[in-house]
């Protein structure tokens, strides 16, 4: 259970947070696509400059797919090479999407993840299919870092998100499951929370299930 005291407002990670997440399927995928050394054994670790560029919305999804097709071959489809890159997204359980919603009637609520475009439309068709509503009108306001152009761990990324959002650091919560990004958000102020592993916000935000 996580103390708010002096808490306004609350701000997520996405993906290891609020999304069940299973990287190894990505690796997988990709592998059967024909290219072993696409990512390293640490699957966060894409090798390719053209996945970060894509995260932080720097090319668009056609130039990824072209990019991705000239790293494993041409005779890939897009539809393909989608499959592989989704394949890591999981769930967003019901018990979480509720916390969010009963956290958002007492604090401003937001989401920072650093992502793409077609993992934000796989993300938010899934939860609308499998919830009903809409996953954006879990928060005031989501940000992306494909469409802000910077992403987690670099300092701007956190100063443009305090700056978007309106919010004072010293009164905001940023909760994410990587340390390099609560270090570098405790840098700009926020308070934080972070989310190791064996850790569920269900257990943490408990009083708001």
């Amino acid at each position: 259970m996580v103390k708010l005291d002096g808490i306004q407002n609350i701000i997520f990670d996405l993906g290891g947070v609020l999304l069940n997440l299973a990287p190894h399927r990505t690796m997988e995928e990709f592998r059967k696509l024909g290219h072993t050394s696409l990512v390293e054994e640490n699957p966060w670790n894409f090798k390719h400059e053209i996945f970060y560029k894509f995260e932080r919305g720097l090319i668009s999804i056609d130039e990824f797919h072209s990019g991705v097709k000239g790293i494993l071959g041409n005779g890939l489809t897009n539809e393909q090479i989608d499959y592989a890159w989704t394949a890591m997204l999981l769930d967003i359980p019901r018990v979480r999407a509720e916390i969010v919603m009963n956290l958002k009637k007492q604090f401003r609520t937001f989401l920072f993840s650093n992502t793409n475009a077609i993992h934000v439309e796989k993300i938010q068709s899934d939860f609308q299919n499998q919830h009903g509503f809409e996953f954006p009108s879990l928060f005031e306001k989501d940000f992306y870092s494909n469409e802000i152009h910077v992403r987690k761990p670099d300092i701007e990324s956190f100063m443009k998100v305090i700056e978007l959002s309106g919010v004072k650091p010293e009164e905001t919560l940023f909760v994410d499951d990587f340390e390099e990004n609560i270090i570098a958000a405790q840098k700009t102020g926020l308070q934080t929370l972070w989310l190791q592993p064996g850790m569920v916000v269900e257990e943490i935000f408990s009083d708001f299930r």
